[in-house]
């Protein structure tokens, strides 16, 4: 079976069974290569998805709500 094939198939199966063939597949690459990813690489990227600007719930209320107004008028 050929990469595409292969890839066309998984595509079709539920969300669920691709997500248990991805563990799997991550599992098996780790044992084979002997990878394990360190804490300490872990703690170098904590903050990596922070956003510089914090905003609060209720603006992303309004803004969620400005949003709708304008998709809905």
């Amino acid at each position: 079976m050929i990469l595409q094939e292969l890839q066309k198939q998984v595509l079709q199966l539920p969300i669920a069974e691709r997500w248990q063939l991805v563990q799997a597949v991550l599992t098996s690459l780790q044992q084979e290569t002997g990878s394990q990813v360190k804490s300490s690489n872990l703690s170098r990227l904590r903050g990596i998805a922070k956003s510089a600007n914090i905003s609060n719930d209720a603006d992303y209320k309004e803004d969620y709500i400005a949003y709708l107004t304008q998709k809905y008028q």
